[in-house]
């Protein structure tokens, strides 16, 4: 089968559910009494984030994004917003996770990442959260993320440039994908899905390590200083292999038996 027929089998079988039904929008009802009777006044919306806003997630991925918006006269600090939502979480019956500044928790058969923020002001969809790791703040836009990806028109390549970090079980943020992508793509003149995944296999064989990743909402916020450089020269490797491939067939088989095992692990 040709690559390009292979791939879009690929990502039409790792289609994401998006109805009113589906484990995201099923996860955030579940959730939001307890989020509701912790927040109070101050909640301002929860809303689907990450991959599934994005159009980035493939539905062998466990992780649900649901990013919480308290307003900006919230009193508390950021470190105890974070903690009170854990707290309640615990008291709901939950075993929440303290992440980094996410809270993990399992809803059903869903893993589910909270992330609390209070947001700076009206006139803008800036918002700070907590950062347990360093014990700080740092600025976030979760709109100005979606928008960013939704514009550069790359889903499909991050798609499954995902499913190949599952694949060799690389340490890849998902953002720090979407933003790999793009950039690898940035001068591309390639027609097919498949020329756009190989070159993005040929930048993260190359250039990739060494390049430095900001986040579009917050010049301050180095993405690529998530990973260590033994991180992202694993990333660089792991591509070097696979362009070594012989035919696009067994690469893409490769990733479709990964996606089965992620799913049937799930």
């Amino acid at each position: 089968m040709a690559a390009d027929a292979y791939l879009s089998k690929i990502l039409t079988r790792e289609a994401v559910d998006r109805s009113l039904g589906s484990p995201v929008w099923m996860a955030r009802q579940a959730l939001m009494p307890v989020l509701t009777k912790w927040a109070g006044q101050c909640l301002q919306s929860v809303s689907p984030s990450g991959s599934f806003a994005k159009g980035t997630a493939n539905r062998s991925g466990t992780d649900i994004d649901l990013f919480i918006s308290l307003v900006p006269t919230t009193p508390d600090t950021l470190e105890q917003i974070y903690e009170t939502l854990f707290a309640a979480l615990t008291v709901a019956g939950y075993t929440p996770r303290r992440q980094n500044v996410s809270i993990g928790v399992l809803v059903g058969a869903a893993d589910v990442d909270l992330v609390p923020a209070k947001r700076q002001n009206l006139l803008s969809q800036d918002h700070s959260l907590f950062r347990r790791k360093a014990n700080t703040w740092t600025k976030t836009n979760v709109q100005m993320h979606i928008a960013h990806v939704l514009a550069h028109r790359r889903m499909m390549e991050s798609r499954i440039i995902k499913l190949w970090r599952t694949q060799w079980g690389l340490d890849f943020p998902s953002f720090y994908v979407e933003l790999a992508v793009i950039e690898a793509l940035r001068n591309s003149i390639g027609v097919s899905i498949s020329e756009n995944v190989w070159a993005t296999f040929q930048y993260l064989a190359g250039n990739f390590a060494a390049s430095r990743f900001v986040d579009p909402a917050n010049t301050n916020n180095v993405i690529s200083d998530d990973l260590t450089m033994a991180e992202k020269n694993a990333i660089k490797v792991a591509a070097q292999r696979s362009l070594q491939a012989k035919t696009w067939g067994r690469l893409c088989g490769d990733i479709a038996s990964a996606s089965d095992i992620a799913r049937s692990s799930a």
